[in-house]
């Protein structure tokens, strides 16, 4: 039966190409979801169709990983011009980073305008879960285009600096302008802030999101705009009603295949919601290694170093450790790890030193070979910041999060990192305040749109 709702949801997408089909079809009413039943099954299908998803590329292009020069040329070209920071990396090509998370706004909008239709009264708890569905979908593909396809957020300038379009309503033929970057955040805030209000604390798959989920996005977005008192209040919210943490000395690691269990239907109780990043063959890729210094900075006891990667055999680690539980998706919601470091992180630059200590320290505990941890006690606050973020990335490694970090901490020179690539005998590199950190806006959406182009 859910078959069904995927090919309801490819019908209604295809219905933004021309009017023409619209007219052609003997009837709509046929493929027009209308019941509450409908909705819900038109969410979850939205898994099966493959747009529950976070952009790919941005990790691609982030400094985690490592191919070698035969293995870029193998790869697709958006990938390759990707890794390589291009100015034309698209060549013409369609963009699934974008094509598919705007998909998913738009099965969020058919759904949301849908809602406006029925009575909440007839059943509000069913009402309002899938209203909280359709409006986290909508926040977290907004916010996770906003990573990529929209510049860094900066405070001073958001008011006046490009964002990226807003869509909510389902009627494709409408042209929607960037409006600012400011504007775009605000919408995201609000959905996720209503989702959260509106989402049940349980679900029974993981597909579907809960209140916990929205908290932790809200939390995810909040440190993104350097709010760290609200980024800190939203992990803390939701760290209060799901602070589990694995212990990855229950883990055992086999060297090649990721030591995670499956996170569908309820795999994995870190996480507290599902998806994953786009998916490209670069992630697939046997010589697609983890950044060796990366890899070289996790200690020996530190389990990490076995449960996320594993020997090739040629002197690379690959990456297994996604929480997906297969090395081949590459999973990318909220989890709970995320959120102790985000009030680790938001408690140190605010001063509350004792906070910042314990969460990190609860986290890190998790991860050692039992009795050898060490607990950090350093009391400098600067220097306990850049443990924080150092143990950040090497914890949340291949989930997305390392593009919008690096955009981020780039404006704070304390923090700013210059990336580089050797290709064809040249040293490529990526300054802290280049342009090239936003991606241009697919070209086929500039002519349809006319809407402003990205500065690269």
């Amino acid at each position: 039966m859910k078959n069904i709702y995927i090919i309801i949801i490819l019908l209604l997408l295809s219905t933004g190409c021309t009017k023409e089909y619209l007219e052609k079809r003997p009837n709509k009413a046929l493929l027009v979801p209308e019941t509450l039943d409908d909705f819900q099954k038109l969410l979850d299908a939205s898994f099966e169709a493959n747009l529950n998803t976070i952009t790919g590329l941005n990790e691609i292009a982030a400094d985690n990983f490592q191919a070698d020069e035969a293995t870029l040329r193998s790869l697709d070209v958006i990938e390759r011009n990707s890794y390589l920071w291009s100015q034309d990396i698209y060549e013409g090509n369609s963009v699934n980073d974008w094509n598919f998370l705007y998909q998913e706004v738009f099965v969020s909008n058919v759904v949301l305008s849908g809602l406006q239709k029925l009575d909440e009264k007839i059943n509000a708890s069913q009402y309002n879960a899938i209203k909280g569905t359709a409006l986290y979908y909508r926040a977290e593909s907004f916010y996770s285009l906003a990573q990529m396809f929209a510049v860094p957020y900066n405070a001073a300038a958001a008011t006046i600096l490009p964002g990226i379009p807003i869509r909510t309503d389902p009627d494709v033929n409408q042209i929607v302008s960037r409006g600012t970057l400011q504007q775009s955040y605000d919408r995201i805030l609000a959905d996720l802030q209503e989702a959260a209000r509106l989402l049940p604390a349980n679900v029974n798959v993981k597909i579907r999101p809960t209140n916990i989920a929205a908290l932790g996005m809200l939390a995810r977005v909040s440190i993104t705009m350097g709010r760290y008192a609200e980024a800190f209040d939203y992990a803390d919210q939701a760290l209060h009603q799901n602070g589990t943490l694995i212990d990855y000395n229950t883990l055992t690691p086999t060297g090649s295949d990721s030591p995670f269990p499956m996170i569908l239907p309820f795999g994995n109780e870190e996480v507290l919601g599902y998806n994953n990043l786009v998916g490209y063959s670069f992630f697939l890729e046997p010589l697609v290694v983890i950044d060796p210094q990366l890899y070289q900075s996790y200690a020996d006891n530190d389990l990490r170093k076995t449960c996320y990667f594993a020997d090739q055999g040629n002197g690379g680690f690959n990456y297994i450790g996604s929480y997906s539980g297969t090395y081949a998706t590459l999973f990318g919601g909220p989890a709970t790890d995320e959120l102790y470091l985000i009030r680790s992180e938001c408690s140190a630059r605010l001063g509350n030193m004792v906070q910042a200590l314990k969460d990190l320290n609860a986290l890190l505990v998790k991860r050692w070979k039992a009795g050898t941890y060490r607990p950090v006690t350093i009391s400098e606050a600067e220097k306990l910041l850049e443990i924080i973020l150092i143990e950040r990335r090497k914890e949340l490694v291949g989930r997305g999060l390392r593009w919008t970090d690096l955009r981020r901490l780039n404006q704070d020179p304390r923090f700013a990192t210059t990336l580089t690539r050797n290709y064809e005998g040249k040293t490529l590199t990526l300054a802290p305040e280049d342009k090239r950190y936003t991606f241009p806006i697919p070209m086929d959406e500039i002519t349809r749109s006319g809407i402003e182009q990205n500065d690269r």
